[in-house]
């Protein structure tokens, strides 16, 4: 009996241990973070835009929800960054086409070509490449839903580890040096978007 307890004991300390790798919460501490957007129109100084929707605020969140161009249209920030945390919160519509573009090599042809996206697309039509998942680079098995609320996504690319994080799970970490270095951007592609708050954290 001793011997099944210890066993048991073992079992729960070592779920413990892996369920501690892949969930935390969303932490709220701001120390040493740098905020890009807080919901006001000054703070979209930090960024510029690429590609036409109808952007605006509403109840201090910058929304989109109409393309007005063939081209995805960007905010993209006006200062790049090597190895960054990258924390933002945002709530997507069920059928939102979006993401958030790191280290981009090229900002005026924004895509997973020129940059790691970081996915929010619940009907992505392959979901191993969807929401959570970093497009081209790393699948997500299973894909989280963030349609209809909202949710924080945490990005982390130091040197060639990337991984992502939304509402606490961690959805990738993988290893990838295709792209070094470069600015930040907001997508939007289709559906509703609102956005509340981008922070950054350079990591020397």
């Amino acid at each position: 009996m001793k011997r099944w307890s210890g066993i048991a004991a073992g079992l729960f300390v070592i779920g413990f241990v892996l369920a501690g790798c892949t969930h935390r919460p969303p932490g709220p501490d701001d120390s040493g973070w740098v905020t890009l957007f807080d919901g006001t129109r000054g703070s979209l100084d930090n960024w510029y835009q690429v590609g036409e929707a109808n952007w605006r605020f509403e109840y201090g969140n910058l929304v989109a929800d109409r393309r007005t161009s063939k081209v995805l249209s960007n905010f993209v920030s006006k200062q790049s960054y090597t190895d960054v945390q990258i924390r933002a919160e945002f709530w997507a519509s069920h059928d939102a086409n979006s993401g958030i573009y790191f280290r981009i090599t090229d900002p005026k042809k924004i895509g997973s070509a020129v940059a790691y996206e970081a996915n929010i697309y619940d009907t992505a039509p392959n979901p191993s490449y969807g929401t959570g998942a970093i497009n081209g680079v790393a699948t997500v098995n299973p894909m989280p839903k963030a349609g209809g609320r909202w949710n924080v996504m945490e990005i982390t690319a130091r040197g060639n580890r990337l991984t992502v994080w939304l509402n606490g799970i961690l959805t990738v970490d993988v290893e990838n040096d295709k792209f070094k270095s470069g600015p930040i951007a907001l997508q939007y592609g289709q559906g509703a978007m609102m956005w509340r708050k981008v922070q950054v954290m350079p990591l020397w």
